[in-house]
């Protein structure tokens, strides 16, 4: 079995000023205090002799390559990411950073999600990607639209109750 992962596919390289703030803050949390920790512990256990039977050496190894593979992903991540500043001037269409209300035309169920970038989708807070399909279907679309997404389940109407922007 080899080691080899196809490319993710490409996302759109956004984000918020709150967002690129949190990932260069993870990036330099990663770099200069929790690496120097793995080392420091994966040091003191490859000096307790052999390594084959050593849990902790190959624990140590395993949590150094996952910090790795995130910081050399961060550090080349964060250069080609956008910031998106600043308001729409249309603030009842649905752009980057909008935080809408939509109802489930079927049900009549209330659902708000924000639109964010990749790097910064949080399902539990309703931050969903500008790349996900709810997101594609509801751009560009103003208040008290009716729209159709292409969801998992099939294809589900919206209606578009409120939009609301952060300053």
């Amino acid at each position: 079995m080899s080691r080899w992962r196809p490319p993710a596919p490409g996302s759109t390289a956004i984000i918020t000023r709150a967002g690129f703030e949190k990932l260069k803050a993870e990036l330099d949390h990663l770099w200069h205090t929790l690496r120097p920790e793995v080392v420091k512990a994966l040091a003191a256990a490859a000096a307790e002799g052999d390594r084959s039977e050593n849990a902790e050496y190959t624990y140590r190894k395993k949590q150094l390559g996952e910090i790795d593979r995130r910081v050399r992903y961060l550090s080349k991540r964060i250069p080609s990411l956008k910031v998106a500043e600043g308001l729409p001037a249309d603030r009842e269409a649905v752009f980057f950073g909008a935080s809408i209300t939509l109802e489930n035309l079927a049900s009549g169920k209330e659902a708000v999600y924000r639109i964010v970038g990749p790097d910064e989708t949080d399902a539990r807070l309703g931050w969903i990607s500008i790349d996900s399909p709810m997101a594609r279907a509801v751009l560009k679309k103003r208040l008290d639209d009716e729209f159709e997404a292409e969801l998992p389940g099939g294809p589900t109407r919206f209606l578009i109750v409120a939009v609301r922007y952060e300053a």
